[in-house]
């Protein structure tokens, strides 16, 4: 990968490092570009006009779905788009058929978004929850799903990548498992997606969710693949082929899952995100990633009072390293990240917090996180300031 000209995309690189990529990626020139587009050139609804604006936004729209689709290597007509991973993992929650006595597997270092959904149903007496808790540094084995997965278990759902360790879990493993047993697996991809290459058929799961601005794309807008039939979350305009006062009839494919006007320019921005991506390709952006996180966990296990979280081998993690500084507040390292380098890092619990308590984090971390655009530059001054923070400290 060009670095440098992929850099000339983001202008706001001239003033900030950015590394809180985990919360949300920045948006490229292209992005920007296909957005404003929209707006300009044929800003009209989709499926619902004969007009040239209203068949042109319709085209881009679909082809949007398309290009998503051929990203993770799934069937046209298997996914929909969403406002992000959180209602697409809502959808699921709400759209299976649930039974007396189901239960559902998660983990510890679920974020909010995979585990308050299901922990809701289990509180309205719809399904037991098993949680699975992780090794010390993070990790998880097979062999944890294997004794987990037991009588009743309807569906495993876990993240690929962990917001906060970085821990990539053993997926693959994980769906041979629930094959073996009937049951199945949704996958959190909202960190893996935009960070490796990620393609539905060889993972092996029944749903994959993820979210535009974590993958160069705008905020409002995700993808739920799906390959089994569930209800969708709402109802309503463009979703069915026929109604009547007593009956409907749903579309098949997507549209029964987009009631509603849809995030039209947010779906053509993400497919455009999506072209971004894959014109680097997605084994070199994780390459890339691979470099600076075993630059940053190298210089950070050498200063002084810092301890890391998560696997310090840069191979089974992501791009994410969340640490602390002794006797510091992560918001007061984070906001001195900012003042003394223009750094941005992310501070608190990152939507975990079952996962904090359990590691006795009161105060959460802070987490850096890096992306296409970084440079070991970069992390060089990250460490630099950080070893100036801790010597403060």
């Amino acid at each position: 990968m060009n670095i440098q000209k992929i850099r000339d995309d983001f202008p706001i690189l001239q003033e900030v490092i950015y590394l809180d990529n985990a919360s949300t990626s920045l948006t490229p020139e292209p992005v920007l570009d296909s957005l404003l587009e929209y707006y300009r050139k044929y800003n009209a609804n989709v499926g619902r006009g004969v007009h040239r604006l209203s068949q042109m936004a319709d085209q881009k729209y679909r082809s949007a779905h398309l290009k998503v689709e051929g990203f993770i290597g799934a069937n046209e007509g298997e996914l929909a788009f969403t406002k992000n991973t959180t209602e697409s993992i809502n959808t699921v929650a709400s759209g299976l058929k649930w039974k007396k006595g189901d239960r559902v597997v998660t983990t510890l270092i679920e974020h909010h978004s995979n585990f308050l959904p299901w922990l809701h149903l289990e509180q309205k007496g719809v399904v037991a929850l098993d949680t699975i808790s992780p090794a010390k540094d993070g990790t998880f084995q097979s062999s944890d799903f294997e004794k987990a997965i037991g009588e009743g278990t309807k569906i495993v759902t876990v993240t690929q990548m962990s917001n906060v360790l970085g821990t990539i879990l053993p997926i693959k493993e994980i769906s041979e498992i629930c094959r073996d047993k009937g049951v199945l697996l949704l996958v959190d991809g909202a960190q893996s997606v935009p960070h490796m290459p990620v393609k539905v058929r060889d993972l092996g799961c029944d749903f994959l969710c993820f979210s535009g601005h974590k993958m160069l794309g705008p905020t409002g807008i995700g993808a739920l693949w799906m390959d089994r039939e569930i209800e969708p979350l709402m109802l309503g305009g463009g979703t069915v082929v026929d109604a009547s006062v007593d009956s409907y009839e749903l579309k098949p494919g997507y549209e029964r899952f987009e009631a509603g006007t849809p995030n039209i320019c947010g779906g053509i921005g993400l497919a455009r995100a999506v072209d971004y991506l894959k014109n680097l390709d997605m084994e070199e952006v994780r390459a890339h990633e691979i470099r600076l996180t075993r630059r940053m966990l190298e210089g950070l296990r050498g200063i002084e009072d810092v301890e890391i979280y998560g696997p310090l081998d840069p191979g089974k993690r992501g791009g994410i390293v969340s640490f602390n500084v002794k006797d510091m507040m992560p918001h007061d390292v984070s906001l001195m990240l900012d003042e003394a380098s223009s750094i941005m890092t992310r501070s608190g619990y990152h939507c975990c917090m079952p996962l904090m308590k359990h590691l006795g984090l009161k105060n959460g971390t802070v987490r850096a996180s890096s992306y296409i655009y970084n440079t070991e530059e970069e992390i060089d001054k990250f460490l630099s300031t950080v070893e100036m923070i801790a010597k403060m400290g």
